[in-house]
């Protein structure tokens, strides 16, 4: 069996990573993804963007990335999409048209609970089957019988989980994988680094980026222990401090207590606070929303997201309380994902 595969976010090829274990031998993946996960058309890193006005400027190349994708799906017995809605969903839409009868499967899914809720109708259209990672997300759609909850992907890719909170000696600093979010937060954390003596800081990065990529976007890095394991890194650390994104879930899982930040172009903060109306950005505190309980961890943004307010927290929060809320969550989203998506992939 071949498979058409558009996954173009960093998080999504961890996640297909995990979902390729439970393939048969004989699938074949063609498409976008990872290069380590098989032959994809282009490097994931060429195709990293962040926001509205960095999509706007790719926005030529992405249409001839569609087209070529479209050609590639004939020869595909079945369609794979994951995330990357302002992508993916227009990809759907010309490949519903062109090839009727084709299975396309969408791994998860647009956060249509947080805003653009019209993308429901257009998902139930383009799509054949729909995998939820979002335990309340089948609210929203009427075709019961085209969407399920496959659980979540974390559940597979996290081995360990904290039971007992303990202090070490080291701090963890995720900055994010694209561009406009590590040059946002790195003099930041390097501020909170050298405010906290006597520590170990690992600094994750993403293993795809080439060391002239880490000089030139992540600048001076010596007050940094690099790491490429983020889940170990979490494991090992006492604390986090997390640019918004899965990271923040993967921490909240895990039961390492973190703060999360996030500072965006004033454009793309602006546009995104105007159409998303929820009280939280990170995943877990909207899960925790939802089961009616407050928020597990603290959320700063733009001129909020300085050191003062970081290292407040890190000094301030409750961490027992934190890993108890983390075993809370674990229960909710219940199982992992990936042996149930690819179950419906095969069938």
């Amino acid at each position: 069996m071949k498979i058409l595969v558009s996954a173009l976010e960093t998080s999504s090829n961890i996640h297909l990573k995990e979902l390729k274990k439970h393939l048969d031998d004989d699938i074949e993946l063609v498409g976008v993804f990872d290069k380590e996960l098989g032959n994809p058309l282009y490097d994931l890193t060429a195709l990293a963007i962040m926001g509205f006005v960095d999509a706007l400027k790719k926005l030529r190349f992405f249409f001839k990335l569609r087209d070529e994708l479209v050609e590639l799906a004939k020869d595909c017995d079945k369609v794979l999409l994951m995330d990357s809605s302002g992508f993916n969903l227009p990809l759907a839409k010309k490949l519903k048209k062109t090839y009727p009868n084709k299975e396309i499967i969408y791994y998860i899914l647009p956060q249509a609970w947080a805003w653009k809720k019209k993308r429901v109708e257009k998902l139930q259209e383009y799509c054949t089957k729909l995998c939820s990672i979002i335990p309340f997300e089948q609210e929203l759609y009427s075709k019961k019988e085209m969407i399920s909850y496959v659980g979540h992907p974390l559940l597979d890719e996290i081995t360990q989980f904290k039971h007992t909170y303990e202090k070490t000696d080291k701090i963890v600093f995720m900055p994010g994988s694209r561009k406009t979010e590590i040059t946002n937060h790195m003099p930041i954390f390097r501020q909170i680094a050298r405010s906290i003596p006597n520590k170990q800081h690992i600094l994750i990065i993403p293993s795809k980026f080439d060391k002239e990529y880490i000089k030139n976007t992540y600048g001076d890095t010596s007050d940094f222990t690099i790491s490429n394991d983020a889940h170990q890194s979490l494991i090992d650390a006492e604390f986090g401090f997390i640019c918004s994104g899965t990271a923040t879930l993967e921490a909240s899982l895990i039961g390492t207590p973190f703060v999360m930040s996030y500072v965006a172009k004033r454009f793309d903060y602006f546009l995104g606070r105007m159409f998303v109306k929820l009280p939280y950005i990170g995943l877990a505190n909207i899960f925790f929303d939802k089961m009616g309980k407050n928020a597990i961890h603290k959320e700063f943004f733009q001129e909020e997201v300085t050191s003062k307010n970081l290292l407040d927290e890190y000094i301030n929060m409750d961490k027992k309380q934190f890993l108890n809320n983390s075993k809370v969550l674990r229960e909710y989203l219940q199982n992992g994902s990936s042996k149930n998506v690819a179950q419906i992939i095969q069938n």
